[in-house]
């Protein structure tokens, strides 16, 4: 009974909490552990200093599907519904790892639970990963046996279009593994209504935009992978991998403006159409040898070339006589070449581990463009590198991880050259308070180079008097984080709380300047003086009854931001981020709801708010069947808002609904099957080309 009163408490507190804020804000296992763990046995857990690592009973072995299920019970880890795919609660990159090679959600469907070791998972990610995700979850399996494995997914909404829909299947035998998976996803909505306010002063006179438009728009996103693994135990490794991405997008707009210019005032018609698309195949070869007991080598490839073609019309013109007010017609076709390469290297010591590697990556671009300034040729370059190494141990109840690396960012394009060289330390902290408590401290330093969108030369119009660039002067920006993380953990608990410090030079902004060129403003990119972000982080998992009947999973952030422009005046932001979710299991059925109140927060010269969350889906296992239902967006369209700060030149605000997925049901079902158990590639390096270059 005093517990049933406790649950009762806790969650009213929640609510009551959540109201309040409402008000305010409309990856083959090393032979010696990289760091040595604390064992929780009530929870199955080890907490390391830089990551947890958990371990599943039976009843959760017998109830999940396949590892997916397992992965989502995860206290810092949830089911996107509209996606259908893994996410941290917390926000940020994911990285998903099976062995250590990187594996896509499918990959994590075809492992059964009953192969599962043990899941890591790295808040702070190695060096390795840290460049390219916030967390990591790397999913331990046993050893390979001959056997298959395949299986499908489909979920589709009844009146509108959105379908999620894939299908896998891998084949061993011996040394040799076989996998082939397909993928889409599609979005058709006819009904976004949006409302654009452009309000400004230009030349001592008043000028305002007042823009209401319907459109409609959607994408449809397919991946196709084909890969073949060949592994000899302790002796080595290999895995080619083809990959294609291919995507398909379009928006159709029209809508009415009220176009003032001081007392004057006149109705003016809009048009806007667009669209891309591309096809990226990237081959991806890996290799790992042992050279002793305690010594590997690993080499990563990864390279792809292909052609991204971007359009966009927009019109505007007076509707009483038919005079053009603006044409804007922009034409991108960016022919991309890509290649990451990485050679790593590990030792295993007594009383810790050793691990430094080397990673080049370099995209090159080559642009025909057709857009308000007439038509150009221009071509671009980003190349990085980076050289690493870090030492992991453990002294008496001090765990430890030490790291230090070197990082080139070479950019090149017609205007600029960008070439500059930096040092990137990491420091890794642990000590256990208790068996159930643990306190970590984490410092670390790093760049970031600026995205093809912000460095482009190309400029198109938004508005009346106001277009947007890219520039290609910009620099890149550096950042020192700082974390104090305190962990608890028991049968009911599972939670961390995080006092965080970010502070950031040269941040990359966005905002709006006079363009000369064109005679009105433009929105375009520059580096800040300076950013800071600070505050706390709570996040957990709390079980009322010890056991999956009831979980509540939640993340309350109230944080602080600041930025200090390049002529010195300080915008400052607050908000508490939040997310909740609330899930059952019993038997075969399950049921979870997500609901968050959406905040504000800095995005370069705008406020930005986050999606709105209000789902609720429900399940049925039946052998190997599954059967599922839900409702996203209940009683709400999604809505995106996005408001300029005061003191922008201009005072800019948008509000975007998609209609079509208020409320919207969904109905889906999967198949999955297996037979004996697939060859899990032990894979030390994953990496990416960059992604496709558009405006």
């Amino acid at each position: 009974m005093k517990k049933t009163i406790c649950s009762v408490l806790f969650l009213c507190g929640i609510f009551v909490f959540s109201q309040e804020n409402a008000k305010k804000d409309t990856l083959k296992e090393p032979k010696t552990a990289a760091i040595q763990e604390v064992i929780l046995k009530s929870q199955r857990k080890k907490q390391f200093a830089d990551k947890a690592v958990y371990t599943f009973d039976k009843e959760a072995l017998e109830k999940a599907r396949y590892a997916k299920d397992l992965l989502k019970t995860l206290p810092e880890l949830q089911l996107d519904p509209v996606s259908n795919t893994l996410k941290s609660t917390k926000g940020g990159t994911t990285l998903f790892l099976i062995n250590g090679i990187e594996a896509t959600d499918m990959q994590i469907r075809s492992v059964q639970p009953s192969e599962v070791i043990k899941v890591e998972y790295y808040d702070i990610p190695p060096a390795r990963w840290a460049s390219r995700a916030d967390t990591v979850i790397n999913l331990l399996t046993r050893s390979a046996e001959t056997g298959y494995v395949f299986g499908t997914d489909i979920s589709s909404a009844l009146s509108t279009g959105f379908v999620n829909g894939s299908a896998y299947a891998n084949y061993t035998k011996g040394k040799n593994d076989f996998g082939l998976e397909y993928s889409i996803n599609l979005r058709d909505y006819d009904n976004r209504k949006v409302r654009s306010i452009y309000d400004y002063q230009l030349e001592g006179e008043h000028y305002r935009s007042d823009e209401d438009k319907r459109d409609h728009f959607g994408y449809t996103f397919q991946n196709l992978a084909l890969r073949y693994t060949r592994q000899v135990p302790d002796n080595y490794a290999f895995q080619a991998k083809l990959n294609m991405d291919i995507l398909n997008s379009f928006f159709k707009g029209n809508g009415q403006s009220v176009f003032t210019k001081d007392a004057f005032s006149e109705e003016h018609q809009t048009l806007k159409n667009g669209g891309s698309d591309y096809v990226t195949p990237t081959l991806d070869l890996y290799f790992s040898k042992n050279i002793s007991k305690k010594d590997e080598l690993s080499l990563n490839v990864v390279a792809n070339r292909f052609t991204t073609n971007t359009s966009e019309f927009a019109k505007e013109w007076i509707i009483s006589s038919g005079q053009s007010v603006f044409d804007n017609d922009m034409n991108l076709k960016a022919k991309q070449t890509g290649f990451v390469g990485e050679l790593a290297y590990t030792h295993d010591f007594e009383k810790g581990k050793l691990s430094s590697g080397y990673r080049v990556s370099n995209t090159s671009i080559s642009n025909d463009l057709q857009n308000l300034t007439g038509f150009s040729e221009y071509s671009v370059n980003y190349l990085e590198q980076y050289f690493y190494s870090e030492f992991a141990g453990k002294i008496n109840k001090f765990n430890y991880r030490i790291g230090a690396g070197l990082i080139n960012i070479h950019n090149k394009s017609a205007e600029n050259t960008f070439d500059e060289w930096s040092f990137v330390p990491k420091v890794i902290l642990g000590y256990q308070l208790k068996s159930s408590q643990n306190i970590r401290f984490t410092a670390s330093y790093k760049p970031k180079s600026p995205w093809s969108a912000a460095l482009s030369s190309n400029v198109v119009q938004l508005a009346p008097n106001i277009v947007q660039r890219g520039n290609p002067f910009l620099t890149s920006q550096q950042t020192w984080s700082n974390n104090l993380i305190y962990s608890f953990n028991n049968k009911y608990f599972d939670c961390n709380a995080n006092l965080f410090y970010n502070y950031t030079s040269r941040t990359i902004n966005q905002f709006y300047v006079m363009d000369d060129a064109l005679g009105g403003y433009a929105l375009t990119y520059g580096n800040a003086q300076n950013s800071k972000q600070y505050g706390a982080q709570l996040t957990g998992s709390y079980k009322p009854f010890g056991n999956s009947l009831l979980v509540l999973k939640a993340v309350i952030a109230p944080t602080s931001e600041t930025v200090r422009t390049s002529s010195g005046a300080l915008i400052k932001n607050d908000y508490i981020g939040n997310n909740f979710v609330l899930s059952s299991e019993y038997k075969s059925f399950s049921l979870q709801y997500q609901l968050n109140i959406p905040v504000y927060s800095l995005n370069g010269a705008f406020l930005t708010i986050n999606e709105n969350q209000n789902h609720v889906f429900t399940s049925y296992k039946h052998k190997e069947w599954t059967f599922s239902t839900g409702m996203y967006w209940i009683g709400m369209p999604s809505e995106y808002k996005t408001k300029s700060l005061k003191e922008s030149l201009v005072n800019y605000s948008r509000v975007g609904q998609i209609i079509n997925n208020k409320s919207m049901f969904v109905l889906g079902f999967s198949y999955d099957f297996s037979k004996g158990k697939k060859t899990d590639l032990q894979r030390k390096l994953n990496n990416s080309t960059a992604p496709a270059a558009t405006f």
